[in-house]
C-alpha cells in the first residue's frame, strides 16, 4: 500500500507539472530576439542622446558657409524662443541645424529681441549670417501699421503729397522682392476684391455684413479694418491677404468688446463703429468723450451733425475746414445737408474712439470747434458761445 500510494502521488505530481513546464519553455526567447531588442534600445538611446546634445550644446553640429543662396520668407510664431526659431530655420532650409543658429546667437544679444512676424532670409545661410540677417532692420517684412483715422483710399495733401490709405498700406506690406522679382497684390487688385467678394467670405463680422452690403461697393469695407498693427505674409494673393487682415481686425474688434459694446447705447454695433470713426476724425484723444456727447445730443435732438470730416471723406481730402461749395454739394456723406449718421464709417477708429462712442462723457454741449493748434477743441452749449469759440480759434491760428 505504501509503495503504490507513493507511486500514485508521483504520477499525479508529474501530470500536474507537465503543462507549466511546456508553457515556460514557450516563453523562452531566442538569441535573435535579444539581438533585436539590444539594437532597438541602442537606437532609442542614440536618439535621446542626439536630442540631449542638441539641447545642451554637446558635440559638433552642421553649418553652412556664407551668406546664403535663394530668398525665402520665414515666419517666427508667437512664443518661439531661439531654439524654436532655429528649428523653423532648419525646416525651411535656411540653416543646416538648429544649433548653427543658437550657437551664433550666443554671441549676439539682439537675438533675444526677435519678434513674431515674417522675415526675408536666404537658403543655406551660415548660423552667424542667419542671426545677423534676422536681427537687422531690413529683414522684417509684412508688417502693416494702420494709424487711427486712416481711410481706405489715399488722401491728397497740399504740394502734391499723398497720405497712403489702407489699400496702399496693405499692398506695400504684402509686396516683397525675392530673387529680383517683386511679388504681391496691387492697390487695384485689393480694391476689386473689396468691391466684389462676398463679405462673409472676406471675414467681415456677421453684425456688420447686412449694413456693409448696402453701402456703395468701394466704401463697404470702410472702418472694418481697424487701427492697429498687423502681420501679413508677403506674396499672398489679394483675396487671401485682404481676408487675413479683415479677420485679424474682426478679432481686434471682438477684443474691444464688439458687438456687445453697443448694448444700451440705442445704436447698432455698426452705427457705433460709424460714430467711433467720426469721433476719431473730428478731434484728439483727450476730447473724444465730449465729442461723443455732442454727437449723441445732436442725433437725439434731430440736429444735423455738420462735421467737416464727412465732407472731406468723399473728397479724399485732409481734415480741415470746408468751403460753402463743398458743404452745399448733395451726397449721402454730407452731414451739413443730411440728418443722422453717414451710411458707413469714414476711417479706421482706434479703441479709445470706439469706447468713447459707447460711453460719452456727461455734459450739456451741443457745439465744438478746433480752437488750438494742437488740435484741442472748445465746447459750447449755445450758438453765441460757439461763435465766440470760432473767433478765438481764428485769432490763435488754430485753422
Amino acid at each position: 500500500m505504501f509503495d503504490n500510494s507513493r507511486g500514485h502521488d508521483q504520477d499525479d505530481h508529474d501530470d500536474y507539472d507537465d503543462e507549466p513546464r511546456r508553457s515556460r519553455r514557450k516563453k523562452r526567447r531566442s538569441p535573435t530576439f535579444w539581438v533585436i531588442a539590444v539594437v532597438v534600445v541602442a537606437l532609442i538611446a542614440g536618439g535621446v542622446w542626439l536630442g540631449v546634445t542638441q539641447v545642451l550644446g554637446i558635440g559638433g553640429f552642421d553649418d553652412y558657409d556664407g551668406a546664403g543662396e535663394s530668398d525665402i520668407v520665414v515666419e517666427v510664431k508667437p512664443g518661439q524662443g531661439t531654439a524654436g526659431i532655429g528649428g523653423t530655420l532648419e525646416e525651411k532650409g535656411v540653416v543646416a541645424s538648429p544649433r548653427a543658429f543658437t550657437s551664433a546667437g550666443d554671441d549676439n544679444p539682439k537675438v533675444k529681441a526677435i519678434q513674431p512676424g515674417f522675415y526675408l532670409m536666404k537658403t543655406k545661410m551660415s548660423g552667424k549670417a542667419a542671426v545677423d540677417r534676422m536681427t537687422s532692420k531690413d529683414a522684417r517684412v509684412g508688417q502693416l501699421q494702420i494709424k487711427p483715422g486712416t481711410q481706405l483710399d489715399d488722401i491728397k495733401l497740399p504740394e502734391n503729397k499723398v497720405a497712403p490709405g489702407i489699400f496702399t498700406l496693405i499692398s506695400n506690406a504684402g509686396t516683397v522682392t525675392m530673387n529680383g522679382k517683386k511679388t504681391g497684390p496691387t492697390v487695384e487688385d485689393l480694391r476689386k476684391v473689396a468691391e466684389t467678394t462676398d463679405l462673409t467670405q472676406l471675414g467681415v463680422p456677421s453684425w456688420a455684413v447686412p449694413f456693409a452690403a448696402q453701402a456703395e461697393p468701394k466704401r463697404r469695407l470702410e472702418g472694418l479694418i481697424t487701427a492697429g498693427v498687423y502681420d501679413v505674409q508677403p506674396g499672398m494673393g489679394a483675396q487671401e491677404l485682404l481676408t487675413k487682415v479683415l479677420k485679424d481686425a474682426a478679432t481686434m474688434l471682438d477684443g474691444w468688446g464688439m458687438p456687445k459694446l453697443a448694448e444700451k447705447t440705442g445704436y447698432t454695433p455698426y452705427q457705433l463703429l460709424i460714430m467711433g470713426s467720426l469721433i476719431q476724425r473730428e478731434g484728439i484723444e483727450k476730447d473724444f468723450g465730449k465729442i461723443s456727447r455732442v454727437t449723441y445730443r445732436r442725433l437725439a435732438d434731430n440736429i444735423k451733425l455738420q462735421y467737416d470730416s464727412t465732407i472731406n471723406y468723399v473728397l479724399d481730402a485732409p481734415v480741415v475746414t470746408t468751403n460753402s461749395s463743398a458743404r452745399n454739394t448733395p451726397g449721402p456723406y454730407n452731414s451739413y445737408l443730411n440728418f443722422g449718421l453717414p451710411p458707413t464709417p469714414i476711417s479706421a477708429a482706434s479703441k479709445d474712439a470706439l469706447l468713447a462712442a459707447a460711453k460719452p462723457e456727461d455734459g450739456p454741449w451741443v457745439f465744438f470747434v478746433k480752437c488750438y493748434k494742437d488740435g484741442t477743441s472748445c465746447f459750447a452749449v449755445t450758438d453765441a458761445e460757439h461763435n465766440q469759440n470760432i473767433r478765438d480759434a481764428r485769432a490763435r491760428g488754430a485753422y
